[in-house]
């Protein structure tokens, strides 16, 4: 809002300077873009004072409105516009009744409670300069007479107004309705529109001639030749006009007050002072009264002010006659409860509904700076801590400490995206009612779109080596779970400074993953996986071994498929390895919760290697849950195993494979003998045997 000081003067005499109003603005709330100073085209020394206003305040889109929070600001008294002789800003005192030249309709009460029009014979002409030079001043471009004095009107009452060329009004008739199916309309802008039944037009009798609360229609403008003019001023539902110019991208000065909540009192006040300020400048008189249909008049806010509840929320007791001077200022009736204040809101305060709102205007005005630093009193105990931070904490030292960087994406991504990372059919889409944009319309179903993007960032702007994870929110139709994942491309971890450089495979994404569910003490195992965004014989389910949860999938690590890689735009020849964990499958399948340190084992561990050979169609997975399944039942406690050879060639039968895994035993109590070590090794063999039909070699 452009408040031009010279307009401001005539509604409060204040004697500040345009810095000193503007800073008392900032001490109110307001944020001030700026201050322009001799920009009303009179010379006299002028400023404009650019106001940003909140949305919950449409009160203040006008000059009025401003001017009212500098005079409570400054005690000052305030000057409103009056049909009295000789006020200052002359209301005509037209009455209000029925016209033989205009009949007014409304259709649809909800949309537009209330309608006012009156009927003026103009003179189409050039607007004086004092006119001319305050609409400049506020941002409007000047037209003519009757077009000036509605933005007039506009900027100082915060009321929008609109005249139609009875002349082209069809029966001189104004209907207030819902549009037609298929209804078009040419707007002011000279663009055709095409409506929507649910948006609200002002129609004649046959056609629609303005799309309420946003822009009049081209077909009954004001024009050189009009001699009879309808002044329209009306009440339309917030939701409808905020609707209608979205659908239409249409952004006016008129929709931006509408949308916000206008003032549902201020039609016939906006008519009597757009005629008088017509007279003032002898531009048309008026011809009949006011026509002024009401479905329903607008009831006033009725709050409650607690003395007890003020000083509570504010930290300071503000003295009763400031509380009364503050409120009565800004245009509420205010009386004296056992407790406080009964007041009774005026209509253009469409924000005030709830006691702390009548809290925070005596604050503003009492001045925050004189609020002390106080700490709230606590009412009852800080809730306990969530354990999720402790659990995410160490997630992330597991994370960065294997190489890894954290990343933070959007939760909100395209539908393309969310279908082709998503593993289960049919698709658990959570789309966005009011997206920003198509690339925002569904809430992630998983944090791999978002992370592989992030990767195809990195590689656009020359970054070789990508390894990124991310902990959030993924979402479901049953609800919302958290995971983490990993995208990782480029090279390997590399053990030392000398060693070799090598490309990431599938084993470092697997190992990431497994020392992940270590550390939170959950036993895993891997089973081979197809998904279409992985690459087969590439890609692993990752499974819950043993405890609770046992046999439960709680995530998934792999190649990105090719097609896949292209489709988010990354370069062709990167090898990107994912892995995504559901952490809240992860919590509940802990087996070790104990977060105790462990001594070091004070005896011996004992290895041996046994080779043995199976089908080469049996994943090594199995095995390894064979010979753990065996070496619970040994006497020899087993706590480690790991496959270092695998086989195939001369003295190995056909389809079959040459494993060999190394077998670490260690007893916390003891020293091993040999006996209970062979004894242990000879059980686990007898397993593999029965399990699979293996033969030692």
């Amino acid at each position: 809002m452009r408040l031009v000081t010279s307009w401001l003067r005539e509604f409060v005499d204040v004697k500040a300077s345009a810095d000193d109003i503007a800073a008392t603005l900032g001490l109110r709330g307001f944020e001030v873009a700026s201050i322009e100073p001799d920009i009303n085209h009179n010379g006299d020394g002028d400023a404009v004072i650019d106001v940003e206003i909140t949305a919950n305040r449409p009160d203040c889109l006008s000059i009025l409105g401003l001017a009212r929070e500098v005079a409570t600001a400054y005690d000052l008294p305030l000057t409103l516009p009056s049909a009295a002789a000789g006020a200052k800003h002359r209301l005509a005192a037209l009455p209000t009744g029925t016209s033989d030249r205009l009949k007014v309709t409304i259709e649809d009460e909800e949309l537009c409670p209330r309608y006012a029009a009156a009927i003026a014979e103009v003179k189409i002409g050039p607007s004086p300069a004092w006119m001319t030079a305050r609409l400049l001043a506020a941002g409007v471009r000047p037209i003519s007479t009757i077009v000036d004095v509605t933005n007039y009107v506009n900027l100082e009452i915060g009321q929008p107004m609109h005249a139609f060329d009875l002349a082209r009004l069809a029966g001189a008739e104004i209907r207030v309705r819902r549009a037609k199916p298929g209804e078009t309309i040419t707007t002011l802008d000279g663009i055709s529109r095409k409506l929507e039944p649910d948006m609200l037009v002002i129609a004649d009798r046959d056609r629609a001639q303005a799309i309420a609360g946003v822009m009049g229609g081209a077909a009954s403008e004001v024009s050189a030749a009009t001699t009879l003019v309808a002044f329209e001023s009306a009440y339309f539902k917030p939701a409808s006009v905020r609707r209608t110019s979205k659908r239409l991208g249409m952004k006016t000065e008129a929709s931006s007050r509408f949308e916000r909540g206008a003032d549902p009192g201020a039609q016939a006040v906006a008519i009597q002072r757009a005629i008088a300020l017509m007279e003032q400048i002898n531009a048309g008189r008026p011809l009949g009264p006011i026509v002024d249909c009401a479905a329903r008049q607008a009831a006033p806010a009725r709050l409650h002010l607690r003395r007890e509840r003020l000083a509570r929320l504010l930290g300071v007791s503000v003295p009763d006659a400031d509380v009364e001077r503050i409120l009565r200022n800004l245009g509420l009736e205010v009386t004296r409860a056992t407790d406080g204040w009964d007041a009774v809101a005026p209509t253009f305060r469409v924000d005030l509904l709830r006691e702390v709102d009548l809290i925070e205007e005596a604050g503003r005005h009492y001045g925050f700076d004189k609020l002390t630093t106080t700490f709230p009193v606590m009412t009852q105990p800080a809730p306990a801590p969530d354990p999720r931070i402790p659990r995410d904490q160490a997630v992330r030292r597991v994370l960065t400490a294997a190489g890894l960087s954290e990343a933070v994406t959007f939760g909100f991504i395209e539908a393309k995206a969310a279908e082709l990372f998503t593993t289960t059919t049919p698709v658990p889409f959570v789309a966005v009612a009011n997206p920003l944009s198509g690339k925002f319309d569904t809430l992630r179903p998983s944090l791999l779109p978002g992370l592989v993007d992030a990767v195809a960032h990195n590689r656009r702007h020359g970054r070789r080596d990508v390894r990124l994870f991310e902990l959030g929110a993924r979402f479901a139709p049953d609800g919302e779970t958290r995971g983490v994942a990993i995208a990782w491309t480029g090279g390997g971890p590399a053990e030392h400074w000398s060693a070799a450089t090598r490309e990431v495979d599938f084993f470092d994404a697997k190992g990431a993953a497994e020392q992940l569910c270590g550390v939170l003490g959950v036993p895993v195992r891997f089973e081979p996986l197809r998904e279409p965004f992985l690459v087969a014989g590439q890609a692993a389910s990752i499974i819950v071994s043993d405890g609770p949860e046992r046999g439960a999938t709680i995530g998934l690590a792999g190649l990105l498929a090719p097609a896949a890689a292209d489709a988010r735009g990354l370069p062709r020849q990167d090898r990107v390895f994912v892995a995504e964990l559901n952490l809240d499958r992860l919590e509940r399948a802990r087996v070790d919760a104990s977060d105790a340190t462990r001594p070091l084992p004070r005896h011996p561990f004992v290895i041996r290697d046994l080779s043995v050979v199976v089908s080469d169609s049996l994943p090594a997975e199995i095995i390894r849950g064979t010979i753990h399944a065996a070496g619970r039942q040994t006497a020899a406690p087993l706590t480690a195993t790991s496959f270092f050879d695998r086989y195939k060639g001369k003295g190995v039968p056909d389809e079959s494979v040459s494993l060999s895994v190394r077998l670490t035993f260690q007893a916390p109590d003891r020293t091993l003998t040999d006996a209970e070590i062979q004894q242990s090794v000879d059980t686990i063999l007898a397993a593999l045997v029965r399990e699979h039909g293996a033969r030692q070699r």
